[in-house]
């Protein structure tokens, strides 16, 4: 494709507008928890893929949209997802982790067990798309595809927090099981899986501090 620029007019927002939506979007972000304990009530499905949609229009480098959004509800996948993916955390958690990482994980509270596969009504497995397959069964390498993929998953975590929804990444390691799971195409590499649902009644989250802004931030 040649490059064909297209005029791009957004409305400038009023300061005090701006300011106010940007505030409100800041204090949605600050209640945003990993959530491991899910309850199985249905969530709205239209806003499910609405926030999926929304992780689609992320950038990516040279706008080749590097992802696959899979989102799972069949009780029956979500279980032998489960049930492979505890398989692989259990090596993990007996020593493939090594003691340092284990050492980080301790303060929440996480093992082996991961219940929230098949708790939550919704699993959103994300793939990145290493190379693309044209119809020819050529391959063609694409560009900054972590970077791209992991701001679209930012961007899906994002819109389900707005959305009132409750997700988790998870990170199985290794994936290589969900593609073949899923029937995902060669060029296809396992991101993560997001378990997406409401809180359980009796939800708890590790009590943990965020860093605050003067902690991140640089001024020059």
């Amino acid at each position: 494709m040649t490059y064909h620029p297209v005029p791009y007019r957004p409305a400038r927002l009023p300061a005090a507008e701006a300011t106010s939506n940007v505030a409100e979007l800041r204090q949605r972000m600050e209640q945003r928890r990993s959530v491991r304990m899910f309850s199985p009530d249905p969530v709205p499905e239209d806003a499910v893929l609405d926030a999926i949609a929304v992780a689609s229009t992320a950038p990516s480098g040279a706008h080749q949209q590097p992802w696959t959004f899979v989102l799972v509800s069949d009780p029956e996948v979500r279980r032998t997802i489960r049930e492979a993916a505890e398989a692989e955390e259990q090596i993990s958690y007996d020593g493939r982790l090594g003691d340092e990482w284990l050492e980080a994980l301790r303060p929440l509270g996480t093992d082996a067990v991961k219940p929230h596969l098949t708790d939550a009504p919704y699993l959103i497995v994300v793939f990145q798309q290493r190379f693309t397959l044209d119809s020819g069964g050529g391959v063609h390498k694409n560009y900054y595809v972590d970077e791209s993929v992991g701001i679209a998953v930012g961007m899906l975590l994002t819109a389900l927090q707005v959305a009132g929804l409750a997700a988790l990444t998870h990170t199985p390691s290794p994936m290589r099981f969900l593609g073949e799971l899923l029937g995902r195409p060669r060029n296809e590499r396992a991101f993560a899986v997001i378990p997406v649902g409401y809180p359980a009644d009796d939800c708890v989250v590790p009590d943990l501090r965020r860093k605050s802004l003067d902690e991140v931030l640089v001024r020059i």
